[in-house]
């Protein structure tokens, strides 16, 4: 195939810069009272990622399981009242689950070790309503060691969900015994398998079989897992990853890791967001107007979790629902695409294996990546160092610095390039900053916009209608700060 080769053109303000030094603020950042707007929208573009995160965040593609008793009921929110004898998966098989999902491309498997019904998918000494009490393997089994074995072997991060609601759990609602329950389980999860990567707890609270509401104790299970597992993300109700307010697969057009949005269940930060009027569904959580109201920001990045299937658990008749290729593409724009991490649930069903219809929609989806992102046509015959003393790799300390705003940065090619994907990265380890955005390629002899969005972050990807030109021109309308602009993408779908 012959070569295109481009050239880079920095125009106006555009400069190939590191960042005098400046003061970054990991995680959080307060303000006193008095702090203008102007000042703390400046502190909002140096509020940054902890490593932990920033590693999270590199994922991109990652997989839930929904696995349990409810596989084998049909039901999606167990009651607690199911007998373990019912589960008996017969062919169960960890190890396909976890090559299936890397062959699907996802780097990281999050096993659902107990759901809402209590049943645990360990040999707890907390309850029997455990798989200690069930036919598989003559109640000799331990799925979540599978699960973890399995990570390991195929070079895959584990991560666990623990339900905090426990329909089964007859201290629930009787908050100090049902805490100290939960942080027993807690604490077996994270000393008996190694190295766990994501803690996943949700939100769901309902009443105990006493009438009474349980108040979870989110302070002392931070400490546990701080205590224990030092390194792992916390998700959702954790303070390390936010839910992104849907299951549907699709992020904000607007998503800011920065958020005035407070993390976590501590309850002085449920203060916070209940005095800005703040959800995780809110559509705002994190513009200057916000900033304007907050006494604090937080590094709190978006996750989007939804099911290849209608549902979270298997079901034999939506076999015929599993989503279509289109469909998990078009998810992936919106969500990788918007600054996010996917999380897609891939559920096993009763056999304990990953149904064939679904193992072949991932190596499609996998596929259909590796094809359209196989050739970056901005970098196509050019190695990264012709582009001047500094390069563009969000691996390294070197970006694109615009300064001032509008500014431009226009490729040329010596002959005229197709493309639909527009990627677009900011080195987010320095903040996210960017505002706005627009591209434009030279058509007719005429710049014609083919491309807009807002924030930008880890990574935006526009797929647009397929453009021919020679000439392409990204502007930066408007950012908190110094734009730091690490990687630029043209590319061609499969």
């Amino acid at each position: 195939m012959r070569k295109t080769f481009s050239t880079f053109t920095i125009i106006g303000v555009i400069i190939i810069l590191s960042c005098t030094t400046q003061t970054y603020h990991e995680k959080m950042v307060e303000f006193k009272l008095d702090t203008p707007l102007n000042k703390k929208v400046m502190m909002a573009a140096q509020v940054v990622p902890t490593s932990q995160q920033l590693e999270w965040q590199k994922l991109e593609l990652t997989a839930f399981i929904h696995f349990g008793i409810n596989t084998f009921t049909e039901q999606e929110w167990g009651d607690g009242t199911e007998s373990p004898s019912l589960f008996n998966p017969t062919q169960l098989n960890a190890i396909q689950w976890v090559q299936t999902l890397k062959d699907g491309g996802m780097r990281m498997v999050i096993l659902t070790a107990k759901h809402h019904d209590g049943f645990c998918l360990w040999p707890t000494k907390t309850t029997s309503h455990s798989i200690a009490a069930s036919p598989w393997l003559n109640g000799a089994g331990d799925l979540v060691r599978e699960v973890k074995n399995a990570c390991d072997s195929l070079g895959l991060k584990f991560g666990i969900y623990l339900s905090p609601w426990d329909r089964n759990a007859q201290s629930y609602g009787d908050s100090p015994k049902y805490n100290e329950f939960f942080r027993q389980q807690l604490t077996e999860l994270l000393t008996w398998y190694g190295k766990v990567d994501e803690i996943w707890f949700d939100g769901a609270c309902g009443e105990g079989p006493n009438g009474k509401k349980q108040e979870y104790d989110w302070e002392s299970y931070y400490a546990i897992i701080e205590k224990l597992q030092p390194n792992a993300v916390v998700a959702i109700k954790g303070e390390d990853i936010r839910w992104v307010g849907t299951e549907t697969g699709y992020g904000r057009p607007t998503e800011w890791s920065v958020t005035a949005f407070a993390p976590g269940g501590k309850l002085k930060y449920q203060k916070i967001n209940e005095q800005l009027g703040l959800t995780e569904m809110s559509a705002d959580l994190g513009s200057q107007q916000l900033i304007e109201k907050a006494n604090a920001l937080f590094w709190y990045p978006a996750e989007v979790d939804v099911s290849i299937r209608p549902g979270w658990f298997y079901h034999q008749k939506d076999d015929n629902q599993v989503k279509s290729l289109p469909e998990l593409t078009d998810i992936y724009f919106n969500s990788v695409g918007m600054n996010a991490v996917l999380l897609l649930n891939v559920p096993p069903d009763k056999r304990g294996l990953i149904h064939e219809i679904d193992a072949l929609r991932l190596k499609e989806f996998k596929a259909w990546i590796d094809a359209s992102f196989k050739e970056n046509i901005a970098l196509c015959g050019r190695s990264k160092e012709s582009y001047g003393q500094k390069t563009i790799d969000g691996n390294s300390e070197n970006y694109w610095t615009a300064s001032s705003f509008p500014s431009q940065l226009e490729i040329t090619f010596n002959e005229e390039v197709l493309f639909d994907i527009i990627e677009i990265k900011e080195f987010i380890q320095k903040g996210q900053r960017v505002e706005a955005f627009t591209v434009e390629a030279e058509i007719d002899g005429t710049w014609q916009e083919v491309g807009s969005g807002t924030t930008i972050g880890y990574k935006r990807l526009l797929y647009i209608k397929p453009v021919r030109t020679e000439k392409v021109r990204i502007t930066i309308l408007k950012s908190r700060y110094d734009a730091l602009i690490s990687g630029i993408g043209l590319y061609k779908s499969a």
